[in-house]
């Protein structure tokens, strides 16, 4: 909250991975920002992995609820048969090191900091090339929800779905373009349009496709951690004016709330 409000942030956007936990915290109230709901929900689409951006949820909501708990699940199973493929590699304790952090989604990022801290890898970027990524020796893959499934629980949930940084997918133009209008058909609502680190020509090819698709246009930091220097609170190219006559804070769920 003190970074946000040391960077001069009016809104903040709270969206943990398949988690909503902290948004019941009572330091938020007191932080003095507008604070919006949220969540990214991993989910399947083609075979691969999409993140999906729930804004303005309740997070009582039980369709939510139910879907998250599934979520949190998937990702303890995965870490379990991670650990296990580790041991049988000779390193053990990857289970006991990610249930003593203080998080409640375990991430192959996580996994990632115990081969670091294990010296099996030299930094983040070999574990994942060696260890967790497809081909990687401890590779598990993922079971998430689907994207219709995200969607749906999103929308029930009072929320506007969108698609997390789409730029970072390894996606030809012609697969970027079939997610997002697969992602329309199924009733998202929003694209980001900009976040940390995109490319100037993704940014436009962005805009194009949520103009094209009928699609709000939403933006964000996607900030982690003050260890991520690529990235921080409010950080990413601002939106051009085409872009912002689409924005997000222009769709109806938004002004019913006097955001």
């Amino acid at each position: 909250m003190q970074r946000a409000i040391e960077n001069d942030i009016s809104h903040l956007a709270i969206t943990d991975h398949d988690c909503t936990d902290a948004l019941a915290s009572p330091n938020l109230e007191s932080s003095g920002l507008t604070l919006i709901n949220g969540v990214e929900i991993s989910c399947q689409w083609e075979s691969m992995e999409i993140h999906v951006l729930g804004l303005l949820i309740d997070p009582a909501n039980t369709d939510i609820r139910e879907l998250l708990a599934s979520q949190q699940m998937q990702r303890r199973l995965r870490i379990q048969a991670m650990d296990e493929k580790l041991t049988a590699l000779g390193t053990e304790g990857l289970q006991a090191y990610v249930e003593q952090l203080p998080c409640v989604s375990f991430t192959r990022s996580h996994a990632a900091d115990f081969l670091v801290e294990q010296k099996v890898c030299k930094n983040r970027q070999k574990a994942f090339k060696s260890h967790l990524g497809k081909r990687g020796k401890i590779y598990v893959a993922s079971n998430w929800c689907s994207l219709q499934q995200a969607i749906d629980c999103i929308r029930v949930a009072g929320g506007i779905s969108v698609i997390a940084h789409p730029g970072r997918y390894p996606l030809s133009k012609r697969k970027l373009q079939a997610l997002v209008e697969g992602f329309k058909q199924c009733g998202g609502e929003a694209l980001e349009g900009s976040y940390s680190n995109i490319d100037p020509i993704m940014k436009k090819h962005l805009c194009e496709l949520a103009l094209s698709n009928s699609l709000f246009i939403s933006a964000g930091s996607d900030f982690h951690d003050a260890a991520a220097h690529w990235t921080d609170i409010g950080k990413f190219p601002a939106l051009d004016q085409q872009a912002i006559k689409n924005a997000i804070w222009l769709h109806p769920k938004w002004h019913s709330l006097n955001l």
